[in-house]
């Protein structure tokens, strides 16, 4: 994210996202890996968004936009604020979205696997390893990137609002939620259907166990009848 002058601003989010204002590639890579060795927790894989932003103090508007570009009149710490938001906010739904992709990928494996063949290998621990993290999905970005949550600057002030309005339009953010949610919503279709199957699988093993151990107190019932006859 470019501006008008040398002057670096750090927005760090507690969610994880980071955003980063004047700094070249180098300076970037740099300053995370600097960071990174105090992150209790952090993903292999770095996931970025960059974005142009001038000031122009000639504008005869509060801000305007452009490809790839936000045009501000003045970059207050308002301005910094609505724009880092929007940035950290689209990175974290990245994150998460590669991560409904990566549960998509594991059900359609195994549903092609059961369909071939019938057999279901899935184990009951990995299967509500999967459920917890489709549930955390949704709610991480909801309850921790606060997502759905409007910009307390864009609250105060139309102007704000305008610009947190466009960069969510510019990032799509709502298309690719929506997106996300769709696919979480089949992956919650398809753990229903495998603890179903894993319900069944259990209740077939309780009938047959209490079929073996009827069939055993009868097996047990005639030795006794036919060791009594005997002694007769």
């Amino acid at each position: 994210m470019n501006s008008w002058s040398n002057e670096r601003i750090i927005v760090a989010f507690h969610y994880g996202s980071i955003v980063l204002l004047n700094f070249d590639e180098q300076e970037e890579e740099e300053f995370l890996s600097l960071v990174k060795k105090y992150c209790a927790d952090h993903t292999e894989e770095t996931r970025k968004d960059d974005y142009r932003v001038v000031v122009r103090r000639s504008l005869d508007s509060w801000s305007r936009g452009g490809h790839d570009t936000m045009f501000l009149k003045k970059l207050d710490l308002d301005n910094v604020k609505i724009v880092s938001s929007v940035l950290g906010q689209s990175v974290a739904l990245e994150h998460h979205i590669k991560k409904a992709d990566k549960m998509v990928t594991i059900f359609s494996n195994l549903n092609h696997s059961m369909q071939k063949d019938g057999s279901f290998t899935m184990g009951r621990s990995q299967l509500f390893r999967l459920v917890a993290a489709a549930n955390t999905t949704l709610s991480d970005l909801v309850l921790r990137v606060r997502f759905l949550d409007r910009s307390e600057a864009a609250w105060k002030d139309a102007r704000y609002a305008s610009i947190w309005e466009y960069l969510r339009d510019e990032f799509e953010m709502i298309d690719r939620f929506e997106s996300m949610n769709f696919k979480l919503k089949t992956i919650q279709n398809n753990l229903k259907f495998l603890l179903d199957v894993l319900q069944n699988r259990k209740s077939d093993f309780n009938e047959w166990l209490i079929i073996i151990l009827i069939s055993f107190e009868l097996s047990m019932s005639v030795y006794f009848i036919l060791h009594e006859i005997g002694r007769f």
